[in-house]
């Protein structure tokens, strides 16, 4: 049996996070992208939660925002939404 013990520094346990773009903006070889429509986002956080690269952040004012300098277009944002907020369009070169 293992015996968890707690830090006796008093202090929390490290934890890692990787920096944004520590490998570079991934997006950029994307050849969907995913919009959404504000007006139909419920909030309900959905997309946040299962983007797989956490490009998504939901502002209770706004609705869903996409980091597209980092979204890989792969699509489970508009798989998961409830309400069909989140639609994907060709990506369009600049």
């Amino acid at each position: 049996m293992v015996k968890i013990e707690k830090p006796t520094t008093g202090g929390k346990l490290p934890l890692t996070k990787p920096v944004i773009g520590v490998a570079g903006k991934t997006g950029l070889w994307r050849f969907m992208k995913p919009v959404v429509d504000v007006n139909k986002c419920t909030r309900c956080y959905q997309c946040e939660i299962y983007c797989p690269v956490n490009t998504i952040r939901v502002e209770p004012e706004t609705g869903a925002v996409i980091n597209y300098d980092y979204c890989k277009g792969c699509g489970l944002c508009m798989d998961v939404c409830p309400v069909g907020a989140i639609t994907m369009v060709p990506e369009v070169g600049e």
